[in-house]
């Protein structure tokens, strides 16, 4: 009977039936499906470190297993012997750390928690395969694996967030239709469908989400804003959570925040020497504002995260204004949460910090006049300024501050250098193809002719659907062809040249090519190429990503 003990088994039974927090909680693990009959459902074997607490913990077991048809019988094994069958489980995969780049969301686990909420039937529940298209109060986090044996629903809420972090997901999108709810996530920057559920079952879903974010349940109409803290499995996961009311009824977006600090190492974010090197360069001028620009989720959080990480060295005074706090940046590094209700915006908390005798600041984002002037202004006493911006290239980053009535003079003294970012998608390693690049895109990048590069293994729905079935479905890209993202950049560092260009009202274009023939500026576009010829992504990619004309 022992032998039939596994890591891979009890952890699986594990995901299934408890988690491993709550198995360590009670000392229970369920060890393996014992089945006489090939007809017969099974009985699952769990172990209990205390008999005497059998009679308050076995009935909450059975019910969880009877949902699914299954029975259990109880042994008895030393605590000892629990906790090092549960050590072993915990390591066949976890939350956080290598697993996350083989793992996949767990569509049975995620259907099967969905379902046990209602009493439809199955066919309307559908896991889709979709085509490649382009005010703050301190508390300890809920554990969710215990929220998640108090009801069916909470259960398969539990298990959308659980399994949307293990896969790397962005995003979440839970979206009312006519006759359903359809959710679709966002990985690696695309969205793609995951499921559809019965117009009831979703409504639920919403329902106890919003209750989890702390946000009105009765109040369908108005748009709400709310966080979701938990702890799974000795890791932190946050959600910043949106509703708003559409002709259908209530949507949901949840946004996974990702505090994972070991990936704050520019070393590892860009990617080509001579542009980290020239970043470095810039912030390690003792004043002056140093600007990270792109659209909402191109990384500029983690690049800015990463420099402030590198420039802690114990020895000067660093202060952040965040909106959220993404990255827990420790070390002697102060961060501030921006809080509207009361009055604590950007430029309010800018003006406070000059109070405390800062040598560095970051300033989340500059959306305002006000913002970028108070920001300028403390650039030009002798601080080190970081901030974001809204903006599609470096050189129309600068357009953006002039929009803002920042003069030209003040521009031209304070700023130091901008760097605009995007994220390419990395080709996946299992499953990519080399081949001599196209002709036609040759010439179109100027890369040598009969250069090898990778081409991404893109599957069409029905194609994915079949290699499922057949079990040869990539295991590392689900069929996409992509695994992973990495950062392609655009460094424009403010020479006298440039800064004598904008005195002289040059356009955007005219600047940039400046930048371009002067200081060997990479444009986004060929940075990304750069990328191909290492074979980190595909042409394709970066047309989608870089290429604005």
């Amino acid at each position: 009977m022992e032998s039939k003990v596994t890591a891979t088994s009890v952890r699986k039974l594990v995901d299934k039936y408890f988690s491993l927090q709550w198995c360590r909680d009670n000392l229970v693990v369920p060890l393996y499906t014992e089945t006489s009959l090939p007809m017969e459902p099974g009985v699952i074997k769990i172990a209990i470190a205390n008999y005497s607490y059998l009679g308050t913990i076995a009935e909450p077991i059975k019910a969880r297993l009877s949902q699914s048809g299954k029975k259990c019988e109880f042994v008895e094994k030393s605590q000892e012997e629990i906790q090092e069958i549960l050590d072993l489980a915990s390591e066949e995969r976890f939350i956080s750390g290598e697993s996350i780049e083989t793992s996949q969301f767990d569509e049975d686990a995620v259907l099967e928690a969905i379902k046990a909420t209602t009493d439809v039937d199955d066919e309307k529940f559908d896991f889709e395969f979709d085509d490649d298209g382009l005010a703050q109060v301190e508390e300890e986090d809920l554990d969710l694996a215990t929220e998640m044996l108090e009801s069916k629903i909470q259960n398969a809420a539990g298990a959308i967030l659980i399994n949307s972090k293990k896969d790397n997901v962005s995003d979440i999108h839970i979206e009312p239709k006519e006759d359903k709810y359809k959710i679709r996530v966002r990985k690696d920057g695309v969205m793609q469908n995951f499921m559809t559920m019965p117009r009831k079952a979703g409504g639920q879903l919403v329902a106890c989400l919003k209750n989890m974010a702390n946000m009105d349940i009765a109040e369908k109409r108005a748009s709400q804003d709310g966080k979701i803290l938990r702890k799974f499995e000795g890791n932190r996961m946050e959600f910043r959570c949106s509703t708003v009311r559409i002709k259908d009824g209530e949507k949901m977006v949840l946004r996974i925040l990702n505090s994972d600090a070991s990936v704050l190492n520019l070393d590892t974010l860009i990617h080509i020497e001579k542009v980290r090197k020239d970043f470095r360069k810039i912030m390690n001028t003792t004043n002056g504002i140093i600007i990270v620009s792109g659209p909402t989720g191109s990384g500029k959080s983690t690049t800015l995260a990463a420099a402030l990480r590198e420039k802690d060295n114990g020895e000067v005074n660093i202060v952040t204004a965040e909106d959220p706090v993404e990255y827990n940046l420790g070390g002697d590094i102060s961060q501030v949460q921006v809080n509207k209700a009361k009055g604590e915006n950007f430029a309010k908390l800018l003006r406070t910090f000059l109070r405390q005798d800062p040598d560095i600041i970051l300033i989340g984002e500059t959306r305002d006049p006000e913002t970028a002037e108070s920001s300028l202004d403390a650039a030009e006493t002798g601080h080190l300024v970081f901030t974001t911006l809204h903006a599609n290239s470096s050189c129309t980053s600068l357009t953006r501050l002039l929009d803002m009535e920042v003069p030209k003079y003040k521009l031209n003294s304070s700023v130091r250098g901008v760097l605009a970012q995007r994220l390419v998608r990395k080709v996946c390693t299992g499953c990519s193809v080399k081949r001599p690049i196209k002709e036609q895109e040759a010439r179109e990048f100027n890369i040598n002719i009969n250069t090898p590069v990778m081409y991404a293994n893109k599957l069409t729905s029905e194609e994915k659907l079949t290699r499922k079935k057949e079990g040869t479905l990539c295991a590392k890209c689900n069929g996409t062809g992509y695994k992973g993202r990495i950062g392609t950049y655009e460094l424009l560092v403010l020479d006298r040249k440039i800064q004598k260009a904008l005195t002289d009202g040059k356009t955007t274009r005219e600047v940039e090519n400046l930048a371009v023939q002067e200081n060997s500026m990479l444009t986004l576009t060929q940075y990304g190429i750069e990328l191909v010829k290492d074979h980190l992504t595909t042409i394709d990619e970066v047309k989608r990503v870089c290429t604005s004309d």
